[in-house]
């Protein structure tokens, strides 16, 4: 069984970065080769107005990382959350990053908003909260590359937390067989990381700029998530196949 997803890209990448990153569907598309569920990708970029035709057929649809907020008020944030609206209420599986797991908290009543703790850089370590069936392989902790200053100060009524911190607490979440989210960027390597430090260095401040740098010594699970998502994909696949009259 090979997944088919669309990745929904909301972002295009800085000048100083696009030649050697590309883009958030690239990256995505390089961290699920290394993991074991066989998948393909088509990748869409929904600030150029770019999206799938009706008929096309996806096992998942995920929303990539922004420099936007999720709860920003621009044309093309307002048409993805009706297109997101309209997959949900049909029964589509939904995978949110960063921007994407911010915008469909909101979307399904939950809450986004500039975070009081300020900018979230580097590395960050999570509490797992909740180990469904489909969270293999199993860890007590999770570290993701992140970066954002924005989040999700409360969640949708119907959410299960997944993982937590104290920064911040509503790290991940999965709504049902449908709906899986996270702050952290699974997809981001230490290089681009310090990349965008470099280029936000004057915006963090000295003090948050040092420390996110000394944290870029340690790994993360980028992986670990990746194999979560996709796992978690075709477990709902699965589940679903099995409910179809014989």
């Amino acid at each position: 069984m090979t997944l088919r997803i669309c990745i929904l890209e909301t972002d295009i990448l800085r000048p100083e970065l696009i030649d050697q990153y590309q883009g958030y569907g690239k990256m995505f598309e390089q961290l699920f080769r290394n993991q074991p569920i066989p998948a393909e990708f088509v990748t869409y970029n929904v600030v150029q107005g770019q999206y799938p035709a009706d008929d096309e057929h996806f096992d998942a649809y995920l929303v990539t990382g922004s420099k936007a907020d999720s709860f920003g008020s621009d044309p093309w944030i307002q048409t993805l959350k009706q297109f997101l609206l309209e997959r949900y209420r049909r029964g589509d599986k939904l995978l949110g990053i960063c921007f994407g797991h911010q915008l469909l908290a909101l979307l399904l009543g939950g809450k986004a908003e500039r975070a009081a703790q300020g900018w979230g850089v580097g590395t960050h370590q999570y509490r797992v909260a909740d180990q469904p069936e489909w969270m293999t392989p199993s860890v007590d902790d999770l570290t993701l590359l992140i970066s954002h200053q924005d989040q999700v100060t409360a969640l949708p009524e119907n959410a299960r937390l997944i993982a937590t911190s104290d920064f911040c607490p509503n790290a991940a979440y999965a709504i049902g067989d449908q709906v899986l989210c996270f702050q952290g960027h699974p997809e981001f390597v230490h290089d681009y990381s310090r990349a965008l430090l470099d280029l936000r260095q004057e915006q963090l401040g000295a003090d948050t700029y040092q420390k996110a740098i000394k944290s870029l010594e340690r790994d993360h699970d980028g992986y670990v998530v990746a194999e979560w998502m996709m796992r978690f994909v075709a477990n709902g696949k699965q589940k679903a196949k099995a409910a179809e009259p014989a």
